[in-house]
């Protein structure tokens, strides 16, 4: 079984690329852009997890760096803006939201096939399984899930204006936005009868609130499994994968990691699936109403019902994960988890119903 690290020589060399990579392409772009990064020999590794953007970790000589990119195929529209990615990155590192350092943005998409950057590689674990979250014990499980909430918190009292970020998005009508931006994803990657899914959105359509918090930095896709952290001592490190994030109402954030939380994490009809197996009530962490408090108790943030953005969650991440099943069944995605990701569809759609009906 060969090494999944790739050996690369320098520039002029016909190095064998992982998939998503040319890195003979890429060592030389970095010998003319960033020299002090073309030292030593290239390899490339597939972080294994990520079923969106492809992310890569790069070796130049003794120095390690990540490097994110689109996936490749079909690939819907907005959903994956590497620029926006580097920007928001870039604009939160002097605040107390944790990133990793942005290093180099190319939009040239002939260097590798499609635009990408570089940040820093940050220390911590991805917290993803029980595999990895049963050992830690009920404290730091709870301290874990606590620590995740004050970085949120911490992230939506920034300022956008004092970071650069007052143009971001457009925040007044955000909700109602996002409903119509799902439903045209969902157009652009239906493949097969999804009962329920057209009722949720119209449901969504009609009821969607103005948003009293609008105006906030928005993650756009926050949840356990997209940060860095250490249990031991408890720590958070690094908030990942931007691709999503813009101006808008915070309590989206809300919904959609309740999302993961309580419908994906304690589901029975869920259990053991792909996306949050390792997450909520079921595998010893804090309810999601304790997560509330702690986010209430740390932000500015007015926390009223949150039924219908749990909805808007759920119709979120059933366009996505009918997407990533489109893709795999083309062959489009690399990497392992994507076999059952279509399955996740009709419970989040049942459970989106349940909560727009609850409003």
């Amino acid at each position: 079984m060969t090494d999944p690290a790739v050996d690369a020589l320098r520039p002029g060399a016909l190095p064998a690329s992982p998939a998503g990579l040319d890195l003979a392409r890429l060592a030389g772009y970095l010998a003319e852009h960033r020299p002090e990064l073309a030292v030593g020999p290239l390899r490339a590794q597939l972080i294994a997890g990520g079923k969106s953007n492809l992310t890569y970790l790069l070796r130049l000589g003794d120095r390690e760096v990540v490097l994110r990119r689109p996936p490749l195929g079909h690939v819907l529209a907005t959903a994956h803006d590497m620029a926006r990615e580097f920007r928001v990155i870039s604009a939160l590192a002097p605040t107390e939201v944790p990133v990793p350092g942005a290093l180099l943005l190319c939009t040239e998409p002939e260097v590798i096939g499609a635009p990408f950057y570089l940040m820093e590689r940050m220390p911590g674990e991805v917290f993803r399984t029980r595999a990895q979250t049963d050992p830690l014990g009920d404290e730091r499980r709870r301290a874990l899930a606590m620590a995740m909430m004050d970085t949120l918190a911490a992230l939506h009292t920034v300022e956008p204006a004092a970071v650069g970020l007052s143009d971001f998005g457009r925040p007044e009508g955000y909700l109602a936005r996002q409903v119509r931006r799902w439903a045209g994803q969902l157009d652009r990657s239906r493949s097969r009868p999804l009962p329920g899914i057209d009722e949720l959105r119209d449901l969504l359509a009609a009821t969607a609130p103005e948003g009293a918090n609008a105006g906030r930095i928005v993650h756009g896709d926050y949840r356990l499994d997209n940060l860095l952290a250490s249990a031991d001592p408890v720590a958070v490190h690094a908030v990942l994968d931007w691709e999503m994030a813009t101006l808008g109402d915070p309590l989206a954030d809300l919904g959609l990691l309740l999302t993961y939380w309580d419908v994906l994490g304690d589901s029975e009809t869920a259990a053991g699936n792909p996306v949050a197996d390792g997450l909520g009530p079921r595998a010893g962490f804090p309810t999601g109403a304790e997560l509330i408090d702690r986010y209430a108790g740390r932000s500015d943030v007015n926390v009223g019902p949150l039924h219908w953005h749990v909805a808007l969650g759920c119709f979120k991440l059933a366009v996505i994960c009918e997407g990533i099943h489109y893709r795999h069944t083309l062959g489009q995605t690399l990497g392992e988890g994507f076999d059952r990701i279509g399955e996740m569809v009709a419970p989040l759609v049942a459970h989106g119903l349940t909560a727009a009906r609850e409003r």
